[in-house]
């Protein structure tokens, strides 16, 4: 079982069919597949990792410790399921960007973590064409899914992953699948510690020098209409090392109507049988603020349960 490692170059060539054939499997199969050669310079890539790392020193990581020790957990004894141990702060670009209100930043880390959600973006973008293109869908489908009356979402959650006493007590970050659209993540080469689940194993993810991991979310399995999974995955902490992770979020935008695309439903063996439920983005994100670390299958279930109280149409008066 090896990870899918997946080159965006060769899809201008010869090699452009199995190339989507990898894509396609790694949706298919894993939820989950790492980019190489995917258009953002690694240059640039080693300067978004060394001002993160650099503003993770200057501004956090202290704060970090002593929140840490008033919480007493350098002794824990017992698992501690409640928390993470992460240090992270948020940036939102679409629809408007924040960058300019986040507090500690540099004006240098602003304007490159700026140009980074550019990059990002188009990424993004060409990567759900590629995937309209193996399901069989018009190209465009999934932006236009996305897209809302705004246009869709997106955010990077900017995280460190310090050294942890006690990495068997306390995760890094929890078993969750992530509510939203495709992620794109800017991992640490040298610290590990992502994992997905498959076939009931928590696999590594492999750091790799300057690749763009990839996952789906549950919007996507819904748009899909479940041929496409979002998966479980866990940051396990280390002992030694400070792990850097830059993770972005394009989902669909807050009003966008989610739901399984037609042409997946005509296809799908159970004959219009639809196993997903049509739903508001918004909506969605306020049941699963709440039951981020619990399987998804119940939540799919309750926005079917708003679902029918939705579609009951005017009340028929003749």
């Amino acid at each position: 079982m090896e990870f899918p490692v997946i080159n965006l170059e060769k899809l201008n060539g010869e090699e452009r069919a199995s190339t989507m054939a990898k894509i396609k499997d790694a949706c298919e199969n894993w939820g989950f597949f790492e980019l190489l050669d995917h258009g953002i310079e690694p240059e640039f890539l080693d300067t978004v990792e060394r001002m993160t790392k650099g503003h993770y020193r200057k501004c956090m990581e202290q704060r970090f410790k002593e929140m840490m020790a008033g919480k007493g957990l350098e002794n824990v004894q017992t698992e501690i399921k409640d928390l993470d141990w992460e240090s992270t702060f948020y940036l939102r670009h679409l629809p408007e960007s924040n960058i300019a209100q986040v507090p500690d930043l540099d004006d240098e880390y602003r304007k490159v973590m700026k140009e980074f959600a550019a990059k990002l973006e188009k990424l993004a973008e060409e990567l759900l064409d590629l995937l309209c293109e193996n399901l069989g869908l018009e190209k465009g489908y999934l932006k236009k899914a996305f897209y809302g009356s705004r246009g869709p979402t997106f955010g990077t959650k900017v995280s460190n992953y310090p050294p942890c006493p006690k990495p068997d007590l306390i995760k890094g970050l929890r078993a969750h699948t992530d509510a939203g659209g495709i992620i794109l993540l800017f991992q640490d080469d040298k610290v590990s510690g992502l994992q997905l689940l498959k076939d009931g194993q928590w696999i590594d993810v492999p750091p790799m020098r300057h690749s763009i991991v990839i996952n789906l979310g549950d919007q996507l399995e819904v748009i899909t209409n479940g041929k496409y999974k979002s998966v479980e995955h866990r940051v396990v902490a280390q002992t030694d090392g400070t792990r850097m992770s830059i993770a972005s979020f394009y989902n669909p935008g807050s009003d966008a109507l989610i739901y399984p695309a037609p042409a997946l439903v005509e296809k799908a063996a159970e004959q219009k049988k639809l196993v997903y439920p049509k739903f508001v983005f918004e909506d969605y994100m306020k049941l699963y603020a709440g039951l981020k670390f619990q399987a998804k299958e119940p939540r799919f279930e309750a926005m079917k349960a708003v679902e029918s109280n939705v579609n009951l149409g005017p009340i028929a008066t003749a």
